[in-house]
């Protein structure tokens, strides 16, 4: 049985959906996007006015180059991390621009990771300092390709941004990076890009010691699997944010009626990888209305992470679309 208040969610998810894709059908080619974008609002909390949204999307695309990745269909995910994150999306749009424009003056390469990675920087309101941050940014980022060269792709810079949040030398970072990435292959989980993600997520949190962290992965992943949610690598995610909570059985078992739901839903029931992801963001992003995860710090960190996390499901959507493009040229 679905709690009431997540059930509130997973409908007005559906109905967010609906109404992107009436709206939008003929300018975003692939589903998955209206699926993230609406998940956005969900997770913030915030109603999709679409009239509003719209007009905040033509802005975007209006206020950029020709050859800006924001002409095509990604203006639509930065218009609703702007529109759910702050007050006066159009004027944070321009220093959203600026710190974009900054990452790249640093030696990161223009594309579509990148203004994800701006938007991860721009919500970081403890740091005022953007030129600190992006020149801790690249060396992280760097330090990511010198470990794992073939494995490293622009995917990772959000993560970078993220993880230049800590104090952590890059040094010991990086040790703690490739400790959770070896750890995790000798119990069970593949090896590549998806499990480098998760040791970069599971590097962020700074309140349990890796090998806490390492066993509660373990765990996340057989309780996953005995109620039956099937874990892929890439969902890998997922298993880092349910890490974070001490008894996470219990998210489990709803998050895999809300992953029966969608699945049994003729909108969603072609994307069933997807669905997995959005059921967690959706489930756990209740538990960020809890005072005591506030109190003790998690709620940072979990926020964070779901940034991580959203960052992982949008590379999986671009990935898709770039192959279904390209099969279809």
């Amino acid at each position: 049985m679905v709690p009431k208040t997540i059930q509130q969610k997973v409908d007005q998810f559906k109905d967010f959906y609906i109404s992107l894709k009436n709206e939008l059908k003929w300018k975003v080619a692939d589903p998955k996007q209206f699926m993230a974008i609406a998940s956005t609002y969900v997770v913030k909390g915030k109603s999709l006015q679409l009239p509003h949204y719209i007009e905040l999307s033509d802005y975007i695309k209006n206020q950029v180059g020709m050859f800006s990745t924001l002409k095509s269909s990604q203006r639509f995910t930065i218009a609703a991390m702007l529109d759910t994150r702050y007050e006066n999306p159009k004027e944070t749009f321009h220093e959203f621009l600026d710190v974009y424009d900054q990452l790249v003056q640093g030696g990161v390469n223009r594309g579509a990771f990148t203004y994800i990675a701006a938007s991860a920087m721009l919500s970081n309101q403890s740091s005022q300092n953007h030129k600190e941050m992006i020149r801790r940014s690249v060396e992280i980022y760097q330090g990511m390709k010198k470990k794992h060269l073939f494995l490293t792709s622009s995917g990772d810079v959000p993560l970078a941004v993220l993880l230049a949040e800590t104090s952590e030398s890059v040094d010991d970072l990086m040790h703690e990076i490739e400790h959770f990435y070896t750890t995790l292959g000798q119990y069970g989980f593949k090896k590549g890009n998806d499990l480098q993600f998760l040791s970069h997520i599971l590097s962020i949190d700074k309140t349990l010691d890796a090998d806490a962290l390492i066993e509660r992965c373990l765990s996340v992943k057989e309780t996953c699997e005995s109620v039956g949610i099937k874990v892929k690598a890439m969902h890998y995610p997922v298993v880092g944010l349910l890490a974070l909570f001490e008894k996470p059985e219990n998210e489990i078992e709803i998050i895999y009626q809300v992953v029966k739901q969608l699945n049994a839903d003729k909108l969603f029931k072609w994307h069933k990888d997807i669905n997995v992801m959005l059921a967690v963001n959706l489930v756990i992003s209740e538990k960020l209305n809890n005072s005591r995860l506030v109190e003790t710090g998690i709620y940072t960190t979990i926020e964070t992470i779901i940034q991580a996390q959203q960052a992982a499901m949008l590379a999986v959507i671009a990935s898709t679309s770039a192959v279904t493009a390209t099969t279809t040229t």
